[in-house]
């Protein structure tokens, strides 16, 4: 298969990370009114066949056989691409021997040439030198080492020269087999992608022929379990405000797991089918996450998500619970108050410097350290709405219900 060099684009990520929550939120509620109880969704056909299309998950989805027909094209792909990357190292390999080979060679007569110089020049000295004297038969000495090393490399470099023919009947048999293999992964790929822009025409048709089937099998209704929504946690006035802050923002970024999956989707394919691995997808995603941690630190405290221990403020009352609660929330403040500010400090250092990552991406830092602060003043904002309700729960214990932790 060709390789891919596509890298995501900087400013695709940050649009991407700010335009796809919101279409999500958008569409999960239009999803709620439009829900159909047959079982089958259009949304979640095109979802599947984007997803995992490639497997025919979206034929098997809406209950077509014809679905397996993917199977052994995308097996063909797997393997012929772990064919074509084990034919490209021996292609490396040989094409390294080959260098080693001249670099070898070119040294050799480098020597050659050397000794040769060193013959000459000992030579010149001998003919002004008494015949039989010690110093003439050290010249002579001298003269006939270097003829035997001048041998030497002569025959090493025969020898060397001998292996030239096998290594490049190697790298040739190596690329020939990686180009073969290539093109297999490669029309089968082709094929894969016919089969697919063919269904993305026919899914609404093989959904209407899915769900008669459904229903001619006379299969029950299904019954979706209703689901508590987190918005029971909101309050009224002020508190109210603040809590649905916290709410969207965490709604927001709780669609951006869903990101992950086309990310890391495209990541094992271009890993493992076209041979063509990524940094940034993994950059973006530990990045992301990151953000996503802090912005959904006030959504876990809006519905009482973070981890505490209990033992003893679960039996107590519920003005009890609410005074420790105010006294505990000092504590809270100076931790919020204290990452406010450092989120601060490091935001401004990242902008002046205009600070990247060191990997080839070079994403700007700046405003995954912004993101710092945005979530440490909805840390605030929760704290502050918190501190609301305790406080009217002090002067009234009955007009707020709380729940046990």
């Amino acid at each position: 298969m060709p390789s891919v060099d596509f890298v995501l684009p900087h400013w695709l990520y940050w649009v991407g990370l700010v335009v796809f929550p919101l279409v999500a939120m958008y569409l999960a509620r239009k999803t709620k009114k439009t829900s159909s109880a047959q079982g089958y969704s259009i949304g979640t056909a095109y979802f599947v066949w984007l997803v995992g299309g490639f497997l025919g998950l979206h034929r098997l989805y809406l209950r077509s056989a014809w679905g397996l027909v993917f199977w052994p094209l995308f097996a063909l792909i797997l393997y012929a691409s772990s064919i074509e990357r084990s034919a490209r190292v021996e292609y490396s390999d040989a094409i390294a021997n080959l260098e080693l080979v001249d670099s070898s060679i070119e040294r050799k007569e480098k020597s050659i040439s050397k000794s040769d110089q060193k013959i000459e020049a000992t030579r010149e000295r001998l003919e002004s030198l008494e015949e039989g004297s010690i110093l003439a038969k050290r010249y002579a000495d001298r003269i006939l080492k270097e003829e035997e090393k001048i041998s030497r490399n002569k025959a090493e470099i025969t020898k060397i020269k001998s292996e030239i023919a096998g290594l490049n009947v190697v790298a040739k048999a190596a690329e020939a087999k990686r180009a073969a293999w290539d093109s297999y992964a490669l029309y089968a790929g082709y094929l894969i992608g016919l089969l697919l822009l063919i269904d993305l025409l026919l899914i609404p048709s093989l959904l209407k022929k899915a769900a008669a089937k459904l229903a001619s099998e006379g299969a029950p209704e299904i019954v979706r379990e209703p689901v508590e929504e987190d918005s029971r946690f909101v309050g009224q006035g002020v508190p109210g405000i603040l809590d649905r802050i916290s709410l969207y923002s965490g709604e927001f970024v709780a669609f951006w797991s869903i990101i992950a999956v086309f990310v890391y989707y495209y990541e094992v394919v271009v890993r493992y089918v076209f041979n063509s691995p990524t940094n940034w997808a993994h950059e973006s995603m530990f990045l992301m996450f990151g953000m996503q941690y802090l912005v959904a630190g006030a959504y876990a405290m809006l519905t009482g998500s973070h981890v505490r221990v209990d033992i003893f403020y679960a039996k107590f009352s519920t003005r009890m619970k609410a005074a420790v609660d105010l006294l505990t929330s000092i504590f809270f403040f100076i931790f919020a108050g204290t990452l406010l500010v450092t989120s601060y400090i490091f935001s401004v250092d990242a902008i002046g410097q205009q600070e990247v990552s060191f990997t080839e991406w070079a994403i700007q830092y700046w405003p995954v350290k912004c993101v710092m602060i945005v979530g440490s003043l909805l840390l605030i904002i929760q704290g502050i709405s918190l501190v609301l309700k305790d406080v009217k729960t002090l002067i009234d214990p009955s007009s707020t219900e709380r729940e046990a932790a």
